[in-house]
């Protein structure tokens, strides 16, 4: 790929979307406020397996192991790289928290383009891995351990961090989508969960002719739900092989694609679902108001909301869940929206020791139980996902309803993963924009679709791809 390819891909990856940080990091509120001494996080002192590092967040007490430094913005990460260290007799984890998403891109893009500065392994959400690894800028774990871990995760959470046959992340959280409901709502207009799209669209109705509240919410700003949903119904965005670096496959004005913006722009011309932005001030007290029957959304969206204030005051129990509605109930699909992983950075001087510690941080019993148990991360790692406390817990915030069993796992474990793009961005961004004008009526969702493919295949080509 050329230079200039190369310099455009720089100025993407620098782009940052609040819904794709919200979809990672559930509690905003509760982030932890540690950063590094400067925007590369190199500092002086032991001989590390890639950077050098003494000016960690955390203690190293193991001060004659060789030290693989880190980037991660959990709430807990204290207590997960503790673990790990504790745990490990062979290496030790220098961790720093450099910024949440997209304030994290933009330093690991500016260590890229410098050639120096990176850490060894980065916390990356999965939609932004063919972002980097376009720019060689990360590494292929395949051949570090990875036969040895690979009956922890799913294929499907696999299959979001590799390209092609190689595999650029080890899955740490996920999102699979569910329907988030008001019991009271419903019970007051008699109501059960809709099991399809259609009867959503039923129940919506019948709600506004009651003279009730809507029943969801079309936000323009959250476009990772429409591509999820779209997915569902069965469109398949991009097509891409490292192996042809230069070539990739677009279609977002399919026949699926098209059909899931007109039923949302339908639900929404009709008064159906509100417009709101979601995760602002305004939609959230929305929530709170009981403005809204449903929420669509994904298994972290309990610990945003309780972070949030949702379900702490006259909400308080009236909140549960069911799985996502399908277009074909014959044919069920789950979907996702969120994750992120531990990439090792191609500026790792010793990448298979830095593999070591991708695959090994967060995936300790304590690390995993204390993720979950306090709503910071859905866990993709079997061992915790599928286990009997996670299974059967009775999640406070949906009244004791064991929502894991119920909805999340058998979401999370029919997950088949999916295909992103090297630019998914400024595909989002588009996404956005057209969204938006469907909001306004200016255009149908079918031209939505037809926009939005024009938009990202011009910015393709513009980016030097052959586009198929």
């Amino acid at each position: 790929m050329s230079t200039k390819t190369k310099k455009l891909f720089a100025t993407a990856a620098t782009l940052a979307a609040a819904c794709v940080l919200a979809a990672c990091s559930p509690d905003a509120g509760s982030q932890s406020s540690a950063s590094a001494t400067n925007a590369g996080g190199d500092t002086a002192g032991n001989n590390a397996a890639g950077n050098n590092a003494s000016n960690c967040t955390n203690t190293i007490t193991k001060k004659d192991l060789p030290v693989v430094t880190f980037w991660g913005w959990y709430p807990n990460m204290q207590l997960v790289v503790d673990n790990f260290n504790k745990q490990n007799n062979e290496v030790q984890v220098c961790w720093t928290n450099v910024g949440q998403g997209g304030d994290e891109y933009d330093k690991f893009q500016t260590a890229i383009s410098a050639g120096t500065g990176a850490p060894d392994v980065i916390m990356i959400e999965a939609d932004r891995i063919p972002t980097f690894q376009i720019q060689k800028a990360l590494v292929d774990i395949k051949n570090y351990g990875f036969d040895a871990v690979k009956a922890n995760y799913s294929e499907g959470a696999w299959k979001d961090v590799s390209i092609g046959g190689a595999v650029y992340g080890v899955p740490v959280d996920g999102g699979p989508m569910a329907m988030i409901y008001r019991k009271d709502i419903f019970d007051k207009y008699k109501i059960t969960p809709p099991k399809t799209w259609a009867e959503y669209e039923q129940a919506a109705q019948k709600v506004k002719d009651a003279g009730g509240p809507l029943f969801g919410d079309l936000g323009a700003n959250v476009p990772a739900v429409m591509m999820a949903l779209q997915i569902q119904k069965g469109a398949s965005p991009y097509t891409y092989d490292p192996a042809q670096p230069e070539t990739i496959g677009i279609a977002l004005n399919d026949q699926a694609s098209k059909d899931v913006l007109d039923y949302w722009g339908n639900l929404a011309k009709k008064g159906l679902v509100g417009t709101q932005d979601q995760f602002t001030p305004e939609y959230i007290a929305g929530v709170v108001n009981g403005k809204y029957a449903t929420y669509i959304s994904a298994a972290w969206a309990p610990g945003y909301l309780t972070g949030a204030g949702v379900g702490k005051g006259k909400d308080t129990g009236k909140w549960a869940v069911a799985p996502l509605p399908q277009w074909d109930p014959a044919n069920p699909v789950q979907v996702n929206w969120g994750g992120s992983a531990f990439s090792v950075t191609s500026q790792a001087k010793n990448p298979e020791l830095a593999a070591k510690v991708a695959y090994g941080l967060y995936a300790d019993d304590e690390s995993l139980t204390d993720g979950w148990t306090n709503q910071i991360i859905f866990p993709l790692n079997l061992k915790a996902l599928n286990s009997p406390d996670f299974v059967n817990l009775k999640v406070k915030f949906f009244d004791g309803q064991q929502a894991n069993k119920e909805v999340y796992v058998p979401a999370a474990n029919a997950y088949t993963g999916m295909t992103y793009a090297p630019f998914g961005q400024y595909y989002f961004d588009a996404m956005t924009k057209q969204i938006s004008a469907v909001i306004d009526g200016s255009i149908t969702g079918a031209q939505a679709a037809d926009r939005i493919q024009e938009d990202v295949v011009n910015y393709a080509k513009e980016q030097g791809f052959t586009v198929k």
